[in-house]
């Protein structure tokens, strides 16, 4: 027979224990609660501790149950997906050791979400030609490429522009996320530029702010839309658990400790 643990989703600091109802992670339809110790509190449900499954769908679990949570409480310190405690006495050991650091970035955090950005760059032939005439180095190049008729120095040279595109492809993504990201300075916090995945997506980027000051965000990102709408479109994702800007770790062999 199995044996269950408590999967954990996030900290909270409540005097009351809260049910969210059968969203756990994992598809049985298991009860979400806490675990508290002194009015800080472990978000957990019931799952076996042998058997996790990493899949989109229980990372979508995992999120959704946090947003949940989100509704009810102003501070939220999300725990990394596919946490699991043997019992729910090591996860009020680990409250109890942990306690002050807890409840400090809790402190810090309170009333914080975070918002995702993302941009793409609608035509990647433009691109490619400011690039193309932005580079010296490159026009060079093309123009030897052209005048080589052996296949090994041909390649070799294509290779080489290749390289040159990449690094300049770079650049301007570097350049162009610099100035959008310029006009939040002021509304957020913190930002933190994340990996995009693809040419056309020059940015992917993920900003601390105010809950509160959404708005004000809103504003500026209408603004954003309308000064590159010929060259880029944006997406924009409402408030989300602060995963960019905290990472907890709870290491197994930690829980007793």
């Amino acid at each position: 027979m199995q044996r269950d643990g408590k999967y954990i989703y996030c900290i909270i600091a409540s005097d009351y224990d809260i049910n969210l109802g059968p969203i756990g992670v994992g598809g049985r339809g298991d009860l979400v609660s806490t675990i508290g110790f002194d009015g800080l509190c472990m978000v957990v449900s019931d799952h076996p501790l042998s058997r996790f499954v990493v899949n989109p769908e229980n990372m979508l679990a995992h999120q959704k149950v946090i947003e949940e949570v989100m509704k009810e409480f102003r501070s939220i310190l999300p725990i990394r997906f596919g946490t699991i405690a043997a019992t729910p006495d090591e996860i009020r050991n680990l409250l109890n050791r942990r306690y002050s650091e807890f409840m400090e970035l809790l402190r810090q955090f309170e009333n914080k979400v975070e918002l995702n950005v993302r941009g793409t760059w609608k035509n990647m032939g433009i691109i490619y030609n400011e690039i193309d005439r932005e580079h010296v180095e490159l026009q060079k190049l093309r123009a030897e490429i052209n005048k080589l008729a052996d296949s090994k120095e041909r390649n070799l040279k294509i290779d080489e522009a290749g390289k040159l595109v990449e690094r300049a492809l770079i650049a301007m993504k570097e350049e162009e996320t610099e100035k959008i990201t310029d006009a939040f300075r002021k509304s957020v916090f913190e930002f933190k530029h994340n990996k995009t995945g693809s040419d056309a997506v020059f940015m992917n980027t993920a900003f601390l702010v105010n809950s509160g000051r959404e708005v004000e965000f809103d504003n500026i990102m209408a603004t954003i839309g309308a000064r590159y709408q010929d060259r880029c479109d944006f997406v924009y994702t409402a408030p989300l658990p602060i995963f960019n800007f905290i990472d907890l770790k709870i290491f197994p062999e930690k829980w007793e400790l």
